[in-house]
């Protein structure tokens, strides 16, 4: 029998390490190949485990996974045979993959906007995978406390039994609300009540209320240029126009907007620390700002995800705290500072809107996670969060200081570094002949994430730079790497 078997069964080799997972594989991929065309019956598992010299138990358990799988079928009294519609063909829409973004938008009858956004998001997902150092956003990883989190994780879960399967508040877990409330008002100098905190799964789902709430299509606003490329994007996935505003020494440029585009009905900024440049807004644009805005009856959308970042200095009095007509929605995240998959982040709302966005909370995804949140909860109201913060602001001063100062001994006659007291990048500007393009490729094949500032900009800028993250790297770490960069830039 096992040598009629194997007049039509093609010739396989099992790959080395578990016996079951390598005939899975081994079948799966004659299957995809066309080795084994639809409807091929397979040979019995005893006559496969002969053919093969293996145990009929390795054999049964490969082929109980390409049933449950969908790659073999059985019929009664017959036998198994390969599916004639196998998994792969049924998720594979191969066309599609090379078309364009309009292509894209005729053929599925999808949003417009999010189509014309996919080309330039594959490029970025695409080129962020894998392992690689000096991301642009990652704060101080390996200082995060675990073994505390664990056991706070442990608590609250302990007493969770009497809040499990209760409905709770879409605007967040209260005692989480009260914490933030009480640390924002004493550490960024907030205005606000325990009513106005909306807890969000981070800052771009606070940019996207924001925008499902009070904006339409054809709206105008304006934003940082450069500035956030996901709230860029986020904004345009709604059809809204974005104006760019030019910054200078003293920030965001306001007069440019008063002056050309006051049909603007929302100012996003990070006046704190405007990314990616890092410029701080001056206090007279502040207030010029917050004027306008309230003469006119604009929003402002003040993105604080930096703030506890600053060294050598207090943190800077945030807009929100300046603001005597509650035109300014503040958002604040917890990423940067624990770590970048903890989606939790918060929103300050002005009174006018605590209805109108929770609302638009609750029918997006009807409220944030219990457990993270009563967590969070513990970790702010012991102190544990404060502890944190002093000794992460400590680290990346450290940190910074490392990647300068490595930059300047070995990347001197190729970068020029942005002097900073704050964030968790610094941005180098490019010496000629060096462009954006050029660099990137050589920090690539060295598995650097060093970001080119065009990423961030609408529209072309007048100088070539690039972004290091280095919160995520001791200063050896980076030292290292950086040497490593020169090396392959200017081999000896």
């Amino acid at each position: 029998m096992a040598t009629a078997a194997s007049a039509y069964f093609p010739h396989l080799i099992l790959p080395k390490g578990v016996i079951k997972e390598g005939l899975y594989s081994v079948l799966r991929d004659a299957i995809l190949d066309g080795r084994l065309a639809s409807g091929t019956k397979l040979p019995s598992s005893r006559v496969l485990a002969e053919m093969m010299s293996i145990s009929r138990n390795s054999v049964l358990a490969a082929m109980d996974r390409l049933l449950d799988e969908g790659y073999v079928v059985t019929k009664p009294s017959s036998g198994t045979y390969v599916a004639e519609l196998i998994p792969d063909q049924l998720i594979s829409i191969p066309e599609i993959a090379t078309k364009s973004a309009s292509d894209i938008c005729h053929k599925l009858n999808i949003n417009p906007h999010i189509a014309n956004l996919l080309p330039a998001w594959q490029k970025q997902n695409v080129s962020g995978q894998g392992e690689k150092i000096f991301h642009v956003g990652v704060g101080c990883t390996d200082l995060f406390p675990h073994s505390l989190w664990g056991k706070l994780l442990g608590r609250a879960w302990r007493q969770s039994h009497q809040q499990l399967g209760q409905f709770h508040d879409c605007r967040g877990y209260l005692p989480l609300r009260q914490a933030i409330c009480d640390y924002v008002r004493s550490t960024r100098g907030l205005k606000c009540d325990v009513q106005q905190i909306l807890i969000v799964n981070g800052t771009q789902q606070a940019i996207h209320l924001a925008a499902y709430a009070l904006l339409q299509p054809l709206d105008q606003i304006c934003l940082d240029e450069p500035g956030y490329d996901a709230a860029l994007n986020i904004f345009r996935s709604f059809g809204i126009q974005v104006h760019p505003v030019s910054s200078d020494h003293e920030g965001m440029k306001i007069a440019e907007i008063i002056q050309h585009y006051s049909k603007s009905k929302l100012i996003y900024t990070a006046p704190s620390h405007q990314f990616p440049l890092g410029g701080t807004l001056s206090l007279s644009r502040r207030l010029a700002l917050l004027e306008w805005a309230a003469s006119q009856q604009k929003w402002i959308f003040e993105d604080d995800y930096n703030s506890e970042f600053r060294y050598g200095t207090h943190p800077i009095q945030a807009l929100q705290g300046l603001d005597q007509q509650q035109r300014v929605i503040y958002s604040g995240t917890f990423s940067k500072m624990m770590f970048p998959e903890f989606r939790l982040g918060f929103m300050v709302v002005p009174e006018s809107l605590i209805e109108i966005l929770s609302l638009a909370k609750y029918y997006t995804d009807t409220r944030s996670a219990y457990l993270e949140q009563a967590a969070l909860a513990l970790f702010i109201k012991e102190g544990h969060y404060a502890r944190h913060v002093r000794k992460v602001r400590k680290a990346c001063q450290e940190r910074q200081q490392a990647l300068i100062a490595a930059i300047q001994q070995f990347l001197a006659d190729v970068l020029t570094v942005q002097p900073t007291d704050s964030g968790i990048h610094v941005i180098c500007w490019l010496k000629a002949p060096w462009t954006e393009q050029s660099f990137i490729d050589q920090c690539l094949a060295i598995n650097l994430a060093v970001q080119p500032l065009s990423r961030y900009c609408q529209q072309p800028y007048e100088k070539a730079a690039v972004l290091f993250g280095y919160a995520a790297h001791t200063p050896d770490e980076i030292n290292m790497n950086i040497q490593k960069l020169a090396q392959q830039i200017k081999p000896t």
